[in-house]
């Protein structure tokens, strides 16, 4: 690791990484960018902050990461970092201080977290409609639809969900018959928490026109029951019937919805997202930027599936360079989720042994999609939760014309074949991934796959070792918003309680689970030279946190509390003096 900076100015004048290759190398000593001193008649800093424990970023999957005593910001931006009395010496008449010992508590600034993978809309919608997330049993879901009922006008479609059976003692999904009994006519369809199956009531069924005899479309099923009848089950695409017709949300449910969503990120830690939304949350986010309003970075992803003219458009609409919101990459979707069976396979579940998924794509169809989008310039990610969703993204990518320095990606990736590892590295993709699903699916994944797949699922560790960029996210709200559920995840591969382990040999150290939350995910989206570190030069995002996450110790990292969240070197979010 090199020395602390002793004064550093604040131009960064020189900046070297590579194209492609794995994120984790870009910590070398030799690839770190090169800073000039202070420009002479530089304005002073608005802030500074001073007398802690700052950690800059570099050297974060080394034994001694580097910290400094404080830091100065200027523009949105780290103009200084150094010693007390070297950074101090820069303020001017305006400038505002900040120690971090006293002020603060003794607390601990780390680089703001970039979540590589968030549904902001998805999250907002459900706060605003009927939210089911963490419901201990079937009961206590109606109970939760019926009171959510009582307060909606005649016909009002109830959405939302969250719910998830595998959390109660049943196990058994939820039927049309059981919210037929709660929701009072009102046409009712809410999403399991993975987001890849539905329930709807008889209702919406009707509403949509689905019965006994309605052929789902590719990718999807209705599954029935023994009389030949809809359970109200909707897997996959079959979703998209009932979507189809429920009356969207208004422009002033959708600002409400993502400021909320925003918040919440932003309490958490949270200073940049990768998201994927909805192109009308996109303007809300537009609409918010103008007024001043947007105090997230956000890299909205644009669908995949939709027409080539119609992602053109969309990429040319807003400044590609804006560094507080931009479109990103493609999202495709290879298949479903492991919770709901639905996981692509190669082989089948071992606890549903005729099922081995629903593939979304041909691998025909796949494959000219991604050549056609490839070719239009396009940052591709697929979704893919099983091992042949992974295999058929991976063949997918691996085509010429295909760039392997276009940092395509793989989102999930929760159970890839070991001999595909080593072609994520071949082929220059990224696993982004979400360290925090394991603890929710250590309960039953080993079950859903047998334990010889079960060894080689979520297996950070496994693709790091074979030089693989990792970028780190939640999935929010399919997880809580967050890192520090996910960064204990990967230290410990424990669940909450630490009472049961899964597959010790793929935890990474603290460095890795850090570096991939805030410069692996930066790196996956192109932005490793201006986020994820605190130097000179970089975005001046970072937070304030209670404890020193290198230091305490696992489980004391599931009690960190954000003090304050800082965007831009603008204070976004900060913890009440009263809470606990």
């Amino acid at each position: 690791m090199r020395a602390p900076f002793p004064l550093i100015a604040a131009v960064l004048v020189a900046a070297s990484f590579p194209s492609t290759g794995p994120a984790q190398t870009l910590t070398s000593k030799h690839q770190l960018p090169q800073t000039a001193r202070r420009v002479p008649g530089g304005a002073a800093p608005e802030l500074i902050l001073f007398n802690g424990v700052i950690y800059t970023g570099d050297g974060l999957q080394e034994s001694k990461p580097e910290t400094v005593q404080a830091i100065a910001i200027g523009g949105g931006k780290v103009i200084a970092i150094g010693s007390n009395e070297e950074v101090q010496r820069l303020a001017g008449p305006q400038t505002k201080k900040l120690d971090l010992h006293s002020a603060q508590g003794g607390s601990y600034v780390f680089p703001g977290i970039n979540d590589a993978h968030t549904h902001l809309n998805g999250a907002g919608q459900t706060k605003l409609n009927v939210d089911l997330t963490g419901v201990p049993s079937l009961d206590a879901m109606l109970a939760k639809i019926a009171d959510f009922a009582k307060s909606q006008p005649p016909g009002h479609w109830l959405i939302g969900g969250n719910w998830d059976h595998t959390l109660w003692d049943s196990k058994t999904l939820p039927t049309r018959q059981d919210l037929d009994k709660v929701t009072a006519g009102h046409p009712t369809f809410l999403d399991r928490i993975d987001g890849h199956i539905s329930i709807a009531n008889s209702a919406a069924l009707a509403a949509a026109g689905i019965t006994g005899k309605t052929k789902p479309p590719q990718g999807g099923a209705i599954d029935l029951d023994a009389s030949g009848e809809p359970t109200g089950i909707l897997r996959e695409s079959a979703q998209e019937l009932i979507y189809k017709i429920i009356p969207p949300p208004t422009h002033d449910e959708r600002v409400r919805g993502d400021e909320l969503a925003m918040a919440d990120a932003l309490a958490h830690g949270v200073t940049s997202v990768q998201d994927f939304s909805e192109w009308d949350d996109f303007l809300v986010f537009e609409d918010l930027e103008k007024q001043g309003r947007l105090n997230l970075r956000i890299t909205e992803w644009l669908a995949f599936k939709d027409p080539l003219a119609t992602l053109l458009q969309q990429r040319a609409h807003h400044d590609a360079s804006d560094p507080l919101l931009h479109t990103g990459f493609l999202k495709g979707f290879m298949d479903g989720s492991l919770g709901s069976h639905t996981a692509a396979m190669k082989k089948p579940f071992s606890d549903d042994p005729n099922n081995t998924g629903l593939p979304q794509y041909t691998q025909q169809q796949l494959n000219a999609m991604t050549l056609e989008r490839a070719k239009a310039g396009f940052q591709i990610g697929f979704h893919a939760i099983g091992d042949k969703a992974a295999a058929m993204a991976l063949d997918a990518f691996d085509q010429p014309g295909v760039s392997r320095t276009a940092r395509n990606r793989i989102e999930h990736a929760q159970v890839v074949d070991p001999a595909d590892i080593p072609r994520f590295k071949k082929l220059g993709v990224i696993a982004s991934m979400q360290p925090n699903h394991l603890l929710t699916d250590m309960n039953w994944a080993e079950d859903r796959l047998g334990p010889q797949r079960a060894a080689y699922s979520y297996a950070w560790k496994a693709f790091l070792d074979a030089g693989v960029p990792l970028a780190f996210g939640t999935d929010y709200p399919v997880e809580p918003i967050t890192p520090f559920r996910g960064l204990y995840a990967a230290v410990t591969r424990k669940n909450e309680q630490g009472t049961k382990t899964y597959f010790p040999e793929n935890k990474l150290t603290r460095g890795e689970a850090l570096y991939a939350y805030t410069q692996g995910s930066a790196y996956a989206e192109f932005a490793e030279t201006r986020k994820g570190r605190l130097i000179p030069g970089y975005e001046a995002d970072f937070i304030l946190v209670d404890r020193d996450l290198y230091k305490v110790d696992p489980p004391a990292i599931l009690g960190t509390k954000v003090l304050a969240t800082y965007v831009g070197g603008r204070e976004a979010y900060a913890a009440s003096v009263s809470a606990p």
